[in-house]
């Protein structure tokens, strides 16, 4: 039991900080007067999530004294996380944007890192049989971790007056749950440890690494420059050229100069996870199977507050009730269809659900705020947060976040169980990063292009594109339902 509470209050921490670049940092941004495209643009700063894997390698070789494998890295990172959501509270993203933007790719980094060692941490803690339950634990730490700094904080933002307060006590919440983590998490057996390779050689590889993503991407920037583009263009469409560009020559140039330097621990562990057979089409399932949720959740805070004209209160109140009921259920019913149905069959029917759920908010741009009425919430008082007078909701606006909270909740638990059973022991934390970072590829990049399309064709466009888009997901699923089935077998050894 002591085991799952960790892997409930991991999920927690992994969670915390990611609506804090997210959805709570775009309701802080829209209320300071940014504009849609800017604020699509500014969906990068969760880039680190999606090239983790470059860095995780040194997860792999080093462990921190004293604390042992893994349980160190979690303690100092959630320390650090702390430490940088309190600078982020002294910044105004109006006046200091550059500067505000710089500081919130420093937590999206730490998160990150945060999520690969506890990823890791999680598939080397869990046996086989655990994996499904532990998921459901993972997925339900997460989300109540998400519609605290995703629906709670926007409530906190419109009491107080203040989204700088509201960062401050998130700050203080990630140290809290760092002492709490390094009090509760137990040692990993001693068949975990680090692979043995030269230090030396591992940050010359590192720092190669990051040579080549800046050689890349000024290379990029200066080629197309040689076009005739024009970097500051005020038209959106060049600038989404210039971003899109940059980003894929910083990766090739990255993976090219570690080839070159030879960085140990990433090349071989890309090498054990690429010769396991189907390695490149799970890889294409892990992209496309949640691209369309994240496609139409990349800006769905702009959407509530700009398009629909919802209160921050009355979007946190949603998600803050019925949103947290509907992913409490939708965490146990998931856990317990995991334990009873093959993988291969929550993959793709909890796939199908979350492709669904996009089209409660299609409906609510569609038929408008106040379409289906309102519920009344009565006054309540939970110490975090408090109601003084009973407050109208909008009905549909409960729907569609329900909805979403629900599928979204199966479906990352189904997930989490099939990447946990494609990681190897030796490169746990790698393999996984890999994984999950080829999984944020939809959240990340189609920020830019969500702000363009829904800035030029409207919001019941956006949505409905977002349905398209998981369709591949869901074909990839069903072409790999023996393979992933296969995945519930003992972790690989490699």
């Amino acid at each position: 039991m002591r085991r799952l509470f960790v892997i409930l209050l991991l999920g927690f921490a992994s969670g915390l900080p990611l609506a804090l670049t997210g959805g709570a940092m775009q309701a802080w941004l829209t209320v300071d007067g940014l504009d849609l495209v800017t604020l699509g643009f500014l969906s990068l700063i969760g880039i680190p999530y999606t090239f983790k894997f470059l860095w995780a390698p040194l997860i792999d070789r080093f462990d921190l004294p004293v604390l042992g494998r893994r349980r160190g890295w979690i303690v100092l990172l959630l320390f650090l996380l702390g430490a940088a959501l309190w600078v982020m509270s002294s910044l105004s993203p109006a006046r200091n944007l550059v500067q505000f933007a710089s500081v919130a790719v420093l937590v999206a980094c730490l998160s990150a890192t945060l999520d690969v060692v506890i990823d890791a941490y999680r598939t080397d803690l869990l046996e086989p049989a655990e994996r499904g339950l532990g998921g459901s634990f993972t997925v339900l730490g997460y989300r109540l971790a998400m519609v605290l700094s995703g629906g709670i904080t926007l409530i906190w933002a419109e009491q107080w007056q203040s989204w700088p307060q509201v960062y401050r006590v998130m700050a203080g919440l990630s140290v809290a749950v760092g002492a709490l983590a390094l009090l509760l998490m137990p040692q990993l057996p001693e068949r975990f440890k680090a692979p043995v390779s030269r230090a030396s050689g591992e940050l010359w590889g590192f720092l190669a690494l990051v040579a080549g993503v800046a050689t890349g991407a000024l290379l990029a920037h200066y080629a197309l420059v040689l076009l005739g583009l024009d970097p500051d263009s005020s038209d959106r469409w060049v600038r989404l050229v210039f971003v899109v560009t940059q980003i894929a020559a910083a990766m090739v140039c990255g993976l090219a100069a570690t080839r070159k330097v030879r960085f140990e621990t990433l090349n071989a562990s890309l090498s054990s996870y690429f010769s396991m057979r189907g390695a490149g089409a799970f890889l294409a399932l892990v992209v496309l199977y949640k691209v369309g949720d994240a496609f139409a959740l990349s800006l769905s805070t702009p959407f509530l507050l700009k398009g629909m004209h919802f209160s921050q209160s009355e979007v946190g109140l949603a998600n803050k009730t019925i949103g947290l009921a509907m992913t409490i259920i939708g965490a146990i019913v998931g856990g317990f269809f995991l334990l009873r149905l093959r993988l291969s069959t929550a993959v793709l029917a909890f796939g199908v659900l979350q492709l669904v759920s996009n089209l409660g908010f299609y409906l609510l741009a569609y038929k408008g705020a106040g379409a289906w009425g309102t519920v009344e919430v009565p006054a309540f008082n939970l110490l975090i947060v408090h109601l003084d007078t009973p407050t109208p909701v909008d009905s549909l606006l409960l729907f569609a976040l329900s909805l979403d909270n629900f599928a979204g909740g199966m479906g990352t638990a189904a997930f989490v169980a099939l990447l946990s059973g494609l990681c190897g022991t030796r490169f746990s934390a790698t393999h996984y990063a890999l994984l999950s970072a080829f999984a944020t590829l939809g959240r990340v990049f189609v920020g830019p292009f969500a702000g363009v399309l829904a800035d030029a064709y409207g919001w019941e466009v956006f949505f409905l594109v977002s349905v398209v888009v998981g369709i591949p997901g869901l074909v990839m699923a069903w072409w790999l339902r023996r393979e992933v089935d296969a995945t519930t077998q003992l972790n690989r050894a490699t």
